[in-house]
């Protein structure tokens, strides 16, 4: 991958040079930093996508039995339509467009994949697996989006995107299922 603001070699991502290290100093700096930075679970120096995804779990347990399932539908979106927003202004202030520590979209695409998931904590953990499998592996159309959308949309979509195969998959396995 390129490290400067050059441009990409086919194929790669257009990273940009990144401007600041992202501290808690960052993320309190403006709200669309603490909010992309999942409040903070995107600040973890390994697998910040991985604790992005798990910071939607108490989100959603919080959420889900305060809102009816409309509108709980209707704050997905808004945290969608949010998250392009946000998404963008933290990218373009770190100066890398899809860094590592913006999480907002695996919160609010695995609070998407929770809503539909069954209960049980067999099915959250396959939720789980399944998201982050789809969202590190980026099958197509994933890694086409994930390569020429750019900005907040493009960080917000392949995750939504992920979610969709997730939730296919938990629905094919408990299809077949007795």
């Amino acid at each position: 991958m390129t490290t400067s603001a050059e441009s990409p070699a086919p194929g790669e991502l257009p990273t940009g040079e990144l401007k600041i290290r992202p501290s808690w100093r960052f993320l309190f700096s403006h709200p669309a930093h603490l909010l992309s930075f999942g409040f903070g679970s995107g600040l973890a120096r390994k697998a910040p996508g991985t604790f992005g995804t798990l910071a939607a779990f108490p989100m959603y347990w919080f959420l889900a039995p305060h809102l009816s399932d409309a509108l709980f539908i209707l704050m997905l979106i808004c945290s969608f339509a949010i998250g392009v927003w946000v998404c963008g202004i933290t990218g373009k202030a770190l100066g890398v467009p899809d860094h590592g520590g913006i999480v907002w979209d695996e919160i609010v695409a695995m609070m998407l994949v929770l809503f539909f998931t069954p209960p049980g904590w067999e099915w959250s953990l396959l939720a789980f697996v399944l998201f982050r499998f789809f969202d590190i592996v980026k099958p197509q159309p994933i890694r086409y989006f994930d390569s020429t959308w750019h900005g907040g949309l493009g960080v917000m979509l392949d995750d939504l995107l992920a979610a969709g195969y997730a939730l296919l998959c938990m629905a094919l396995i408990k299809s077949v299922l007795p």
